[in-house]
């Protein structure tokens, strides 16, 4: 039997599309995968900040790749990492498996980021982190450069330079509170909760407070999830601790902070506490956490850069509160993986990580650049201190998040004082202050 032209035409169109796997088709997108534990606090921030990114590079026709322009496409991932380690490598393997992207950014708990990681590895695809901070995730690239290549850090700082700049909070709260209160000895406590990323940190407080001429008076770990510290509290209470150093991540951090509020217990709270770095925090705590300091990235009316107030205003004008540090996935897309892709002028990791590892660029938290190690082997961690990443210090003082630090910060000698528009001074609790002033 004769075939018709028109049939014989279709059919090697067909068997075209099917030799090429259809790329023409399905390369029309750049599809970012956002993963994060999407119920709470931290995986929002992850996906509010790639939907801005998104939104904000697709209004402009999407990023050029070669010479065509492609808009990007997220797929959001709820991981549940704080609760299962299972969900978050299958939301992970679906990502690549199913959606197949491109990219992926996010991840929040340390645990569960090291196993995502190894996911992506297998895959080849850049997974670039907003939210654990552990350095092994970055070792690894340098252990073998090879397979992780394709891990990139881009917030927060990692576990040894969060603890280093909890340590000059510490300080200066410490050296205020001596000067106030006339303290001759500053007796410090640490709680921080039960997870792999707080057990160096808790190690390294114990050998530096001697240091810092304070004394450790009791170490405390309660649950991530803990709904009730009173038990903990009292113990800290009876140890006669002026200032509570705080290590959390999780919900823990506002039943703490709200419970030692209605205790009134006469101890300053300093260090890591994420829930205390988002707005819905001061009703969260019904307002007992009011003087609760922590290290935080953004906070209304600070100016870290140029960037940092248009970031700001548009993530509340959009969403309703201040962005807590994972809604730093806007700047991985916008400051680096966008205009990378278009240097590159392709979606190809391998040349995409040859670029990406060696520029620096500014971002609304402060200058990225990225450290090699002792032996010049690529880490991909984002450097610290004065011109990079440098944090923030913040305290709620009567319903509002303020920062305190960086105020005259001095990092060392030939090194400017450091202070960031906006920031204002610290301010110690009134029931410390009648506690120490008897």
């Amino acid at each position: 039997m004769k075939i018709p032209k028109f049939v014989l035409s279709v059919l090697l169109v067909a068997c075209l599309v099917m030799a090429i796997g259809l790329p023409a088709y399905a390369a029309k997108v750049i599809k970012i995968g956002v993963i994060g534990p999407m119920k709470f606090v931290q995986g929002k921030g992850h996906w509010n900040g790639a939907l801005m990114a998104a939104e904000e590079i697709n209004a402009k026709g999407g990023l050029w790749v070669g010479k065509k322009k492609m808009k990007i496409e997220l797929v959001k991932a709820d991981s549940n990492e704080f609760l299962s380690m299972t969900d978050a490598t299958n939301a992970m393997e679906l990502l690549l498996a199913r959606h197949k992207v491109d990219f992926i950014v996010g991840g929040f708990r340390s645990e569960a980021v090291l196993a995502m990681q190894d996911i992506a590895m297998d895959y080849k695809k850049i997974f670039i982190g907003c939210g654990a901070s552990i350095r092994e995730l970055c070792n690894r690239v340098a252990k073998d450069y090879k397979r992780y290549k394709y891990w990139f850090r881009a917030t927060p700082p990692n576990d040894m330079y969060l603890v280093k700049t909890c340590f000059i909070h510490l300080a200066t709260v410490g050296g205020i509170m001596k000067k106030v209160l006339g303290i001759p000895k500053v007796k410090v406590a640490i709680v921080g909760e039960k997870a792999v990323w707080v057990e160096g940190m808790v190690a390294v407080t114990k050998k530096t407070l001697p240091k810092l001429g304070m004394e450790l008076v009791g170490v405390w770990r309660p649950s991530q999830s803990a709904t009730d510290v009173t038990a903990e509290l009292s113990a800290v209470q009876r140890s006669g601790a002026h200032i509570v150093f705080t290590i959390f991540s999780a919900s823990v951090g506002i039943t703490f902070a709200r419970q030692a509020g209605e205790l009134k217990i006469p101890a300053a709270q300093v260090g890591i506490n994420v829930e205390a770095q988002k707005d819905g925090f001061w009703e969260a705590t019904q307002g007992m956490g009011n003087y609760v300091m922590t290290m935080n990235t953004y906070a209304r009316g600070v100016e870290t850069n140029e960037l940092t107030p248009r970031f700001v205003n548009t993530y509340i004008k959009r969403f309703g509160e201040t962005p807590t540090y994972t809604a730093d996935t806007y700047a991985a897309i916008i400051y680096n993986l966008a205009p990378v892709i278009e240097e590159a002028g392709t979606l190809d990791a391998d040349k995409i990580v040859a670029i990406m590892e060696n520029r620096e660029y500014v971002a609304p938290g402060g200058k990225i650049g990225y450290m090699k190690d002792a032996q010049g082997r690529h880490l991909h961690e984002i450097k610290w201190g004065p011109g990079y990443i440098t944090t923030l210090g913040t305290q709620w003082q009567d319903g509002k998040l303020v920062a305190v630090w960086p105020n005259r910060w001095k990092p060392a000698k030939g090194v400017p004082e450091i202070t960031y528009k906006g920031v204002v001074p610290y301010k110690i609790a009134p029931w410390v202050i009648k506690e120490y002033k008897k």
